[in-house]
């Protein structure tokens, strides 16, 4: 699971059987944002904290099923719940917060690359960073198709730069 879900899950564990029931009653209620559906009120009341945690990443994704799940919490009176999901949510991941480092000092990008293939990277994708002629290049290509990426995706990036340049990471974890 990535981190949002796990802070996801953890801010709905951490209600009571009524406040669960009041979340479920009012996520039914709250506008939503253009693009996004309902999750069917048959489905949804009576899910435990784990399905409904499933349930919110697999509707509205991670990034956005974590903003919901805030703003749910503090219409039914969970501000500090609310807060503290915010707060673990906001956290940059290490790609994020590394990226400038990791353009200029990553020198085996193919090894990355060979690890995303399949799982993050398309074929398509993984030919148009290998095309590029020089490791900085080969990562700039890569970061440009991060915006797409969920959390999960960012954490096999990372863990496939632990694999191939774990004292970079190293590096850049202590800095």
């Amino acid at each position: 699971m990535g981190r949002t879900r796990d802070a996801i899950l953890e801010a709905l564990e951490n209600l009571t059987a009524d406040e669960l029931k009041k979340f479920k009653l009012k996520l039914l209620s709250v506008p939503l944002r253009d693009g996004y559906g309902r999750i069917p009120r048959g489905t949804l009341l009576p899910m435990d904290a784990m399905d409904l945690t499933d349930k919110l990443v697999s509707f509205y994704l991670e990034a956005y099923g974590a903003e919901l799940t805030a703003s749910v919490l503090r219409d039914i009176g969970m501000q500090e719940t609310a807060e503290q999901l915010q707060s673990t949510c906001k956290a940059p991941h290490f790609m994020d917060q590394h990226r400038a480092a990791l353009i200029t000092r990553v020198t085996d990008v193919d090894g990355v690359l060979d690890a995303l293939y399949g799982s993050v990277l398309t074929e398509e994708q993984y030919q148009a960073v290998r095309a590029e002629t020089t490791n900085p290049r080969k990562m700039r290509k890569l970061f440009s198709f991060v915006p797409a990426w969920n959390l999960t995706c960012k954490d096999l990036f990372l863990q496939a730069l632990k694999e191939t340049q774990p004292f970079l990471v190293a590096d850049l974890e202590q800095s």
